[in-house]
């Protein structure tokens, strides 16, 4: 154990180090903020491509895949995986929003259409976003170095945390980037290794994937429709991936969304498959983890250094887009030199829920939850409709959330069975709900 100890810390540290070394110091506002030099040097579609696509998958999101697959077979990691439609939904509507609106940002449409109350507003739902991405990724870190409030899982948490920030404060999004293209390369290796020593295993097979889950509400079918109603307001308040959608020209950016639905969609199903090899042998607990103590030491730090990979390309991209949402988006501070100190700022704040034992897939169910409310805005950007229809709209959304959080939701209004029934129909309920508060001032302004 001492010796697989001594590997995994050397994995974050010379990765950290590495990435530091070759991480490109950005000396402007537009390296900082924009990864751009100039007009001319934008990152290129597959360099935008990879950045989404590894930037997407978070720690917990492959955590959550493996354990979907234990739970529901296949069907859960495609059900998880409708998540991904997100990347189609934000780059068709940004791509109008930038050559049909002449928008510059999110916060652009929104402070133009909705007033300055919108854009307050919106950047508290993203502030939050941002606030989970922290703690919900370095607590799967810390969970591989030892037991929840142990001095090592704590200790794994600080250090991973400390050695990401160092280099996203080098290069800000430009860094960001950078480092996405070389996690994302070493996540396709590290994933064909796992999958290609789960293959050879007699008994296990692609037809055992294929015939491993029932296409059910109950199980999986609840969740799958969640995740592609959710999508049409999810991507919206993540700024790692809208941040994205305006830094290179409107043609490669909706060409890099479209690629990265199809590959992290399927990143996503592929890593599932280790749930289903959990639940065909009879592994039980955390599946990723489970899995990879059955193959050895080897397998165990490839695993663990995917989850460092995912989780270090979440981080970086959390705190350079944390840094633009709070010094040009909200125009606190343009400096490079402001920028890095909410980089510092959004580091400490975001580790604290770390100490408080905090549910990792949380942060991603619910908070998709309440943000419903962003659909109509974005559906239907181009109808004028008055300010108030923002603040009904996201509102409501904002309620049908917490009516989830504190599980307060009618049960008869619930028309399947199963888990996930409930996160279902209260985003059924709500985002009907949500388009008549939307449309309701402008029907009243007709009449």
């Amino acid at each position: 154990m001492k010796e697989i100890e001594i590997w995994q810390w050397s994995l974050i540290v010379l990765s950290s180090l590495l990435f530091f070394w070759w991480s490109p110091l950005a000396k402007t506002r537009e390296q900082f903020y924009q990864a751009s030099k100039n007009e001319k040097q934008r990152p290129t579609l597959w360099m935008l491509t990879g950045s989404l696509v590894i930037s997407w998958i978070f720690a917990k999101s492959i955590t959550n895949a493996a354990n979907l697959g234990l739970s529901f077979g296949i069907v859960g990691g495609v059900a998880y995986a409708g998540y991904y439609l997100s990347f189609a939904i934000a780059g068709v509507i940004i791509y109008q929003l930038r050559t049909k609106g002449g928008f510059k940002s999110i916060h652009h449409f929104l402070g133009s259409r909705f007033g300055q109350g919108s854009v307050l507003l919106f950047s508290v739902l993203i502030g939050f976003r941002l606030f989970n991405e922290v703690w919900s990724n370095t607590m799967v870190i810390g969970s591989y170095f030892g037991t929840v409030g142990s001095s090592s899982y704590y200790l794994a948490i600080i250090v991973f945390t400390v050695l990401t920030l160092a280099y996203a404060l080098k290069g800000g999004l430009s860094s960001s980037i950078f480092t996405d293209v070389i996690q994302m390369g070493l996540f396709s290796i590290l994933l064909c290794i796992i999958l290609w020593n789960i293959f050879e295993v007699k008994d296990f097979s692609i037809k055992d994937v294929a015939l491993s889950g029932e296409w059910t509400m109950a199980l999986g079918g609840n969740l799958l429709l969640a995740a592609i109603i959710q999508s049409f307001s999810y991507p919206f308040h993540d700024p790692v991936l809208t941040d994205r959608g305006f830094i290179s020209a409107p043609k490669t950016t909706l060409k890099s969304f479209l690629w990265a639905t199809v590959l992290g969609g399927l990143c996503i199903i592929l890593f599932s498959v280790v749930g289903v090899f959990a639940k065909q042998q009879g592994i039980e607990g955390q599946a990723a983890v489970a899995v990879s103590k059955t193959f050895g030491v080897f397998i165990l730090l490839i695993v663990n250094f995917i989850m460092i990979t995912s989780a270090a390309s979440t981080l970086d991209s959390t705190f350079s887009s944390s840094a633009k949402l709070i010094a040009i988006d909200l125009k606190l501070g343009k400096e490079v030199s402001f920028g890095r100190w909410m980089m510092v700022i959004v580091a400490i704040i975001g580790t604290i829920p770390v100490f408080l034992n905090a549910e990792i897939l949380s942060a991603t169910t619910i908070s998709g939850t309440m943000v419903i409310g962003l659909t109509p805005i974005f559906l239907c950007w181009k109808k004028e409709v008055p300010k108030i229809s923002f603040f009904l709209s996201v509102g409501s959304g904002l309620v049908f959330g917490v009516l989830l959080v504190f599980d307060i939701f009618p049960q008869q209004f619930i028309f399947t069975t199963g888990k996930y029934a409930d996160l279902l129909w209260v985003n059924i309920w709500g985002l009907i709900v949500c388009f008549i508060l939307y449309f309701i001032p402008t029907w009243i302004k007709k009449r």
